[in-house]
């Protein structure tokens, strides 16, 4: 599914956990992985040996997991580098960190994750790093929501994460509120939430299923950004994948955005999907 893995590094130390991340994605797949790190005009010396050093211990760790690796050094503009990297060497996937201003501005209004994840032709994922000692996550949380486009590979990323660091899934789906019955609300059991599962989640746990991973699931009331975001500090969770929304930026900018909310409340690591299948 994935053969060619890119993650864009830089300075920041996120950017190297986040490239970890994608290495270990690249040796549960046997895929080849591209090192790289674009330098803006203007960057200082000592930043672009930062960069420089992170790609060099990268490699260094290919090499010990037995993963094939390029390292790609160039100056210029990252995002329109990054894209020419992608078409020329065929890549399936780019992993790359989220930036101070993905946390505190909209993600939808002209962020550099926002533009990188629109212009390039592969699957991006972005990555939120909160714990930068903790690059093995044993619990992976993954929120879904009613409908999913590219079930597929949404489904076997998340199984190749798991594979990939031996942990184990909970799936878990923030439905809206049946609202209330003569002032009441309205309950149910977790076994009739589950009768009322959306057919996308239905199929995404069926492929699920055909990657022979363990999971758990749960189906619960509630506004999707809070309610993901308090699912996992409850149960402890080590990362969190979700998908990009398929909200326009209009309606994103109105009701607000739960990738957004994650985002900046998240207490573990974050992948944030946009599949290109």
């Amino acid at each position: 599914m994935y053969k060619k893995v890119l993650a864009a590094v830089n300075e920041h130390l996120n950017s190297e956990v986040s490239a970890r991340y994608a290495l270990h994605l690249a040796k549960e797949t046997g895929a080849r992985i591209y090192f790289c790190s674009i330098a803006e005009n203007g960057l200082g010396k000592k930043s672009f040996s930062l960069a420089e050093e992170a790609v060099k211990r990268l490699s260094h760790r290919a090499r010990e997991l037995g993963v094939e690796s390029d390292c790609i050094l160039k100056t210029g503009n990252p995002i329109e580098q990054i894209k020419k990297i992608v078409a020329d060497e065929g890549i399936d996937i780019a992993f790359a960190a989220t930036r101070r201003e993905d946390v505190e501005k909209r993600f939808y209004a002209r962020t550099v994750s926002r533009r990188l994840s629109l212009a390039l032709p592969c699957s991006v994922a972005l990555v939120r790093v909160v714990h930068l000692g903790r690059v093995h996550p044993r619990k992976i949380l993954v929120p879904l929501k009613a409908r999913i486009d590219h079930i597929t590979e949404r489904a076997r990323f998340a199984a190749i994460m798991a594979k990939a660091f031996d942990a184990r899934l909970s799936l878990f789906h923030a439905a809206q509120p049946l609202g209330r019955f003569l002032n009441n609300e309205v309950h149910l059991t977790p076994r009739e939430w589950e009768t009322r599962l959306p057919d996308d989640i239905i199929r995404f746990i069926k492929d699920l299923n055909s990657q022979d991973i363990a999971y758990d699931k749960k189906l619960t009331p509630g506004i999707a950004g809070i309610t993901i975001a308090i699912e996992a500090a409850a149960k402890r969770h080590d990362l969190i994948i979700m998908g990009a929304s398929e909200r326009s930026l209009l309606n994103s900018l109105l009701r607000g955005n739960p990738v957004e909310r994650v985002l900046r409340e998240t207490i573990c690591d974050l992948i944030i999907l946009r599949p290109r299948e």
